[in-house]
């Protein structure tokens, strides 16, 4: 068994490499080569910590695993990260576990991979002002690979602490010499082509009206029951994707639109639908919605990657 720490698997996956790895799954989900099975939520010994367990195959690489990702607030309380990730692959051979691969930093980036894809193929070409709700550690990888596939010169910063928001912002303007300014949503949102939620909300975060048309949103947030981000009076009047559409009504951002009868699961695409010839966009005045609620076959297929680099570089520890 081979363990891949988070220092290597921080170093060996580039951002480029990232979006190419997780548009193949996309594409191969669409087009019923790959599995999502059933998502299983747990909870720890403290309070309000919990933790998912996302399991799939991609039958073409003869990948198979699940990717376990925790929330343990007290961390913070000892100096260590709230949120942790970690893959197991199998063997798709035997059944037996192949690697464990430390994958905190490889979820933040197939999570703005995922982002990527769906901005490329459900945002206006022209969009070039963005709106960040949320300036957490996950914030930032948003909006550089976004900026991969849209050519943003204007981003505003919408957060509940106007310090975080700050310093996120100035970030924005010194490493990467766009135009970034702390707004306010009411102020932000309206002139916004591109608006992106990356919250742990668990009600709206603005109301329908501020949305104009023709808006891109990609709601990061939701990826467990009772989380959401979005108005469902905006969900309902919007074209709807997602990675998942099973995850997106259950634990996603469509959960309260669809348990409140606003929307029906049929009027979801998934994205890997829309990769492989699907409508995504059809008009420049509608409003897209992505919901993002994470898939395992992301996870499988980035950690994968991880092992082949870390293998070929010799970077791996082998337990055998």
């Amino acid at each position: 068994m081979y363990f891949v720490s988070e220092q290597v698997a921080s170093q060996v996956v580039t951002m480029a490499e990232a979006i190419t790895c997780i548009e193949k799954v996309f594409r191969d989900y669409g087009q019923g080569r790959a599995q999502v099975f059933p998502v299983a939520m747990g909870h720890g010994p403290q309070k309000d910590s919990f933790f998912s367990m996302k399991a799939g195959l991609l039958q073409d690489q003869g990948a198979v695993g699940l990717k376990v990702g925790s929330y343990w607030p007290g961390n913070r309380s000892q100096g260590i990260p709230a949120h942790s990730s970690s893959t197991l692959l199998l063997d798709p051979q035997t059944g037996y576990a192949r690697a464990l691969v430390g994958a905190s930093h490889l979820t933040c980036l197939r999570t703005a991979a995922a982002d990527a894809v769906a901005v490329a193929n459900l945002s206006r070409q022209d969009s070039t002002t963005l709106a960040i709700v949320g300036a957490g550690h996950q914030a930032w990888f948003e909006l550089l690979v976004v900026r991969e596939v849209r050519p943003i010169r204007k981003v505003f910063v919408i957060n509940r602490s106007n310090q975080g928001a700050q310093a996120f912002s100035q970030r924005i303007t010194n490493e990467l010499g766009l135009e970034a300014m702390v707004a306010e949503k009411e102020e932000a949102l309206p002139q916004a082509d591109i608006i992106i939620t990356i919250t742990a909300a668990r009600q709206a975060l603005f109301a329908k009206d501020l949305v104009r048309p023709g808006t891109h949103i990609s709601a990061m947030g939701a990826d467990a029951a009772g989380k959401q981000e979005l108005d469902p009076k905006l969900v309902a009047s919007a074209s709807l994707f997602a990675d998942v559409r099973a995850q997106s009504i259950s634990v996603g951002e469509y959960e309260q639109a669809f348990t409140s009868g606003l929307i029906t699961e049929e009027q979801i695409t998934t994205l890997g639908a829309v990769l492989t010839g699907s409508p995504g966009r059809q008009t420049d005045q509608e409003i897209t919605i992505f919901d993002s609620s994470g898939m395992a076959l992301q996870d499988i297929a980035i950690c994968s990657l991880a092992l082949e680099k870390a293998l070929a570089q010799g970077l791996t520890c082998d337990s055998k």
